[in-house]
């Protein structure tokens, strides 16, 4: 009990005021349709660098400070799906110290247009993006996607039964008891939007309805507070350190993160992982630092060890990728090391990557 009043005390403690160094301006060319964050923080250069790098390579496929517009690809579709991407705005949350939470609002037009909030996370101690997964004990997680689950089902029944009360249900109101007779709402942790606030960690899942039936969807999306006394028992000791203010930092995985290391010994690249997915898959982008030019990889995360394929090009004929590197390599503390091998030579050259 002592441990848990210490705990909550810590969090009542901090202030926003505490971040006063850092501030959030607009990345340039600012415009109508793009109105991006860029981070400052005199205090912590690297860190505000990483957060910044983040962002960028992950929302707008942009590699910071390599000349151009960082919007080009966004806003021509010439992206790696495709859609033009506009961001609105941007809000900077209140948050315990160690964190930065970030809102952006904008719109993704492929075949129709689409409107999303999302939500960026970082630790301001490291400037690591912050994943979900990372915030709770091992064997607590599914506890948790449990307690997630839970409250997006009493929502959507709640609001079920207000339907079906209705003597002589209109033609919408029977679609719209399908649509959420029908939702999705087995929501895990590798697949939930979330945000910080200042006593309390908000959960986003998506809506019951696709776009075509979203003028039926009275509900939408589904934000589900917790507040972090109701959390405590399940956090791990990085979530409660982060949410603490603590300085010490406890273990976290290798997804969403920046790495910079050599090919060969002696090729300079920075790598950002993105998230590993909940079947050990996941996607990265890593570029030469002498050319800054994007380059993508697909793999498998297990058991600390990396197989990855960098891919040449799709073949029309075979209707399918061409590899251009195999690269194997394992996780050890904070670095990676093994081979980035020639598909076609089949030569080795060695791949040290060290965590920014």
């Amino acid at each position: 009990m002592k441990k848990s009043i210490v705990f909550f005390l810590l969090i009542s403690g901090l202030s926003f005021s505490q971040q006063k160094d850092l501030k959030i301006q607009d990345l340039q060319p600012k415009s109508e349709n793009f109105v991006f964050p860029v981070v400052t923080y005199p205090a912590n250069p690297s860190v505000a660098n990483k957060i910044n790098t983040f962002l960028q390579v992950n929302e707008l496929e942009y590699i910071s400070n390599s000349g151009g517009n960082p919007f080009k690809l966004a806003s021509t579709a010439t992206n790696s799906y495709s859609n033009y991407v506009y961001f609105y705005d941007w809000e900077k949350l209140e948050t315990p110290k160690n964190i930065l939470s970030i809102g952006v609002n904008g719109e993704a037009s492929g075949a129709y247009p689409e409107e999303f909030s999302d939500w960026k996370n970082f630790d301001l101690r490291t400037g690591n993006y912050i994943n979900a997964e990372d915030l709770f004990q091992t064997n607590a997680a599914k506890t948790v996607a449990g307690l997630i689950q839970k409250k997006i089902k009493k929502r959507v029944n709640d609001f079920l039964v207000k339907l079906k009360s209705e003597k002589n249900p209109s033609e919408e109101v029977q679609e719209q008891i399908g649509l959420y007779e029908g939702c999705f709402m087995d929501y895990t942790l590798n697949g939930i939007r979330y945000f910080f606030g200042k006593d309390k960690l908000t959960f986003v899942a998506g809506r019951c309805s696709n776009h075509a039936m979203r003028a039926l969807d009275d509900l939408g999306s589904h934000e589900l507070e917790f507040t972090y006394k109701e959390l405590e028992k399940y956090l791990s000791i990085y979530g409660k350190n982060l949410i603490s203010g603590s300085e010490k930092l406890g273990q976290t995985g290798p997804g969403n993160k920046l790495y910079k290391g050599k090919i060969d010994g002696k090729y300079p690249i920075t790598v950002l992982f993105n998230e590993i997915n909940e079947d050990d898959s996941f996607s990265a982008t890593y570029w030469y630092d002498k050319n800054k030019k994007p380059i993508n990889w697909r793999g498998e995360f297990v058991h600390d060890h990396f197989s990855i394929t960098e891919d040449d090009y799709h073949s029309e004929e075979l209707k399918e990728w061409i590899p251009k590197a195999l690269i194997e390599a394992n996780l050890k503390g904070n670095k990676i090391i093994g081979t980035w091998q020639d598909y076609k030579t089949k030569k080795y050259l060695t791949l040290e990557l060290e965590e920014l």
